[in-house]
């Protein structure tokens, strides 16, 4: 019941220094208001930004392993004239991995091979990426087909004159019926749609199927060079279930090794990635960015923590006869140090309620403009709201404390 009274006066001493001194009052909660927005901002940012791009790496298999020439990652120092001359992946690599490897799930050969214009009739599709891949491709990468099929082993073998078309692309050939059994002029030969990609949506590593048109390897060797460099021809690798990945690329270097006949001590003339490069880079990149926006957002907290804190002593200063009567009537020192204590928490906190509709109003407009899905993380909520609090705290102890001390006396007799 104590409690109840000291939250109910607090509320009514605070309301009403709102309605007397609108003006110093606002302008002392901005800064927690800024601080609270900004922290809550950065964090729902990085969590947005890391889900997003996470998705995108997903999609690359998280146990796969690619055989390429260049590594996917590098720093201030990297020796680009030296992958320069590494030879590509070719056929003859993919092909004795897939002999002698034991690890594998599976492997795959693909190239990508250029953006181009698809037309069906008067409907067009500007910049479709046409890629070729072996037989593995489905189960290399991690896709599903919103209709139709994938390609069948003897398909892919006969490099049979068909082909898997991204989910925009069917969107916008085919807005009335099925793309499923339509010949599609990809180029300069006619093929066959068997499976249309379901809808992945807009990804910010550029990793989606929704405008690619895929086509079988040996369809593909037919029209191009399939080894050409300027394909950028990889090899992926996904180990077997219950093998650990770092056994699977072992083995993939030894191979690779041995299969390019390289000298012991040589260095290796190929590279091999994996999604946890990635994940590994961005993760130092979001502790930057999670660094740089608390400390923003602490020091825009301390000041409105030293606004809050202005607030309390003039307060104190202006409730002092009040104070008195408090004391004379038997109130006692918690009594009037929890009063302000919590009337400072109460400012505070309403500083971070209006920090965090900012918020709110923010992920609503980055929705709207760019369609990327944004996560407000309820730990992230109680997170800043707990930040408020602590800072209500601390800028108010000491004026509730001093409050608390007064004399009733004297200050009964203050004016």
């Amino acid at each position: 019941m104590l409690f109840l009274k000291l939250l109910r006066e607090s509320f009514l001493f605070a309301g009403d220094a709102l309605r007397q001194n609108k003006t110093r009052t606002l302008l002392s909660l901005l800064g927690v208001t800024i601080g609270i927005f900004t922290i809550i901002a950065v964090q729902s940012a990085v969590d947005t930004l890391r889900n997003n791009l996470q998705n995108s790496v997903n999609k690359l298999g998280n146990n796969s392993i690619y055989v390429q020439k260049w590594p996917w990652v590098g720093g201030s120092d990297f020796p680009w004239w030296k992958y320069l001359q590494r030879p590509e992946s070719d056929l003859r690599d993919f092909n004795e991995l897939s002999r002698r490897i034991t690890t594998a799930e599976a492997l795959s050969y693909e190239i990508n091979i250029d953006n181009r214009t698809i037309k069906y009739k008067s409907n067009t599709v500007e910049g479709a990426q046409v890629d070729a891949a072996s037989q593995d491709h489905d189960k290399t990468w991690n896709f599903d087909l919103e209709s139709g099929r994938y390609f069948t082993e003897m398909e892919s073998k006969t490099g049979a004159p068909i082909t898997d078309i991204g989910y925009d692309i069917a969107q916008a050939l085919f807005p009335d019926g099925d793309a499923v059994g339509k010949q599609i002029k990809v180029m300069g030969r006619y093929v066959t749609i068997v499976g249309v990609f379901s809808k992945q949506g807009k990804d910010m590593l550029g990793i989606s199927t929704d405008k690619e048109v895929l086509l079988p390897l040996n369809f593909a060797r037919n029209l191009i060079d399939i080894q050409s460099s300027k394909y950028g021809p990889s090899i992926i690798v996904r180990g077997k279930k219950g093998i650990p990945t770092d056994d699977v690329e072992s083995e993939i270097k030894g191979l690779m090794r041995s299969i390019r006949r390289l000298r012991p001590g040589a260095d290796d003339n190929f590279s091999l990635n994996r999604t946890t490069m990635i994940t590994q880079q961005l993760d130092d990149l979001f502790k930057v960015v999670n660094i740089a926006g608390a400390i923003i957002g602490g020091f825009s907290i301390l000041v409105g923590g030293f606004g809050i804190a202005n607030i309390m002593f003039v307060s104190v200063k202006e409730r002092t006869n009040i104070i008195g009567i408090q004391k004379s009537l038997g109130a006692k020192n918690y009594f009037i140090l929890l009063q302000f204590l919590i009337e400072s928490v109460l400012l505070c906190f309403v500083g971070g309620i209006i920090g965090l509709f900012f918020v709110y109003l923010a992920t609503f407009a980055v929705k709207a403009a760019l369609d990327v899905q944004v996560i407000l993380d309820a730990a992230n909520v109680t997170r800043g709201l707990s930040y408020s609090i602590i800072i209500g705290v601390i800028a108010g102890i000491i004026p509730a404390y001093s409050a608390s001390r007064l004399d009733p006396v004297e200050a009964i007799r203050t004016n």
